[in-house]
C-alpha cells in the first residue's frame, strides 16, 4: 500500500486488508484529512505583553510533564530578565531529589506578535516556542504554551494560588483547545 507524501508507504506480506484499514483511518485522524473530525482552531495569543511588566521572578504552579523536567519535584522558578543586547535571561530552577538544578538560557520577542511569543533557547542553535496564552491584567498568573499543545505551563508570582484563579488560568488554556487530563501540579514549599 502506498500514500502520497510516504505516509503509508511499502509492501505488506500479510494482513494486507487490517493494515489498509489502520493506514486509512490514520489518515481519516490526520489533520486537514478530508474524514478529519472537527478541527481545533489554531492557539491563539493574548493579544500584547508588556515585557517590563512580564519580567522577573513566576512560580510554576502546573505544567505538562515534560523530558527537560523529568527530574524536577518540586519548587520550580522561572526568573526573566533583560540583558544588555536586548535579549531575555531565563532562569529556570527547580528542586530534585538530590538538592536544586537550574538551566539557563535566553530568549528572544518574535516580531510582529505584540510581545506574547518568544523563542527560547537552552542550548544554540536549538530554540523553542512560548506563547503566553493567558495572562492577568495584573500580571499575577500566566499561561504559557505553545502553537501545537504540546506544552503548558501555569505560572505563578507567588507560590501559591487561590482556587477561583487558578480555574480562570485553566479556562484560559481550555479556550486555546488544551486539554488538561495531563497537567501536573508542581509542589512549591513556603519560604
Amino acid at each position: 500500500m502506498r500514500h502520497a507524501g510516504g505516509v503509508c508507504t511499502g509492501r505488506w506480506k500479510t494482513g494486507r486488508k487490517v493494515a489498509g484499514a489502520l493506514c486509512t483511518s490514520l489518515l481519516m485522524m490526520a489533520p486537514g484529512s478530508a474524514g478529519a473530525a472537527e478541527e481545533t482552531p489554531p492557539v491563539q495569543t493574548v493579544a500584547a505583553v508588556e515585557l517590563e511588566r512580564y519580567l522577573g521572578k513566576w512560580y510554576e504552579i502546573a505544567r505538562f510533564p515534560m523530558f527537560f523536567q523529568r527530574n524536577c519535584v518540586g519548587d520550580v522558578t522561572a526568573d526573566y530578565s533583560l540583558r544588555e543586547d536586548g535579549r531575555i535571561r531565563v532562569l529556570n530552577r527547580c528542586r530534585t531529589d538530590k538538592g536544586f538544578d537550574e538551566a539557563e538560557g535566553t530568549a528572544r520577542v518574535v516580531e510582529d506578535s505584540g510581545g506574547a511569543k518568544l523563542r527560547v533557547s537552552f542550548f544554540w542553535p536549538f530554540s523553542g516556542d512560548y506563547w503566553i496564552i493567558g495572562l492577568a491584567p495584573d500580571y499575577r498568573w500566566a499561561v504559557v504554551g505553545d502553537p501545537e499543545r504540546k506544552y503548558l505551563w501555569i505560572l505563578s508570582r507567588t507560590p501559591a494560588m487561590p482556587l477561583d484563579v487558578l480555574e480562570k488560568a485553566r479556562q484560559a488554556a481550555r479556550d486555546q483547545g488544551y486539554d488538561l487530563g495531563g497537567l501536573r501540579y508542581t509542589e512549591q514549599r513556603l519560604d
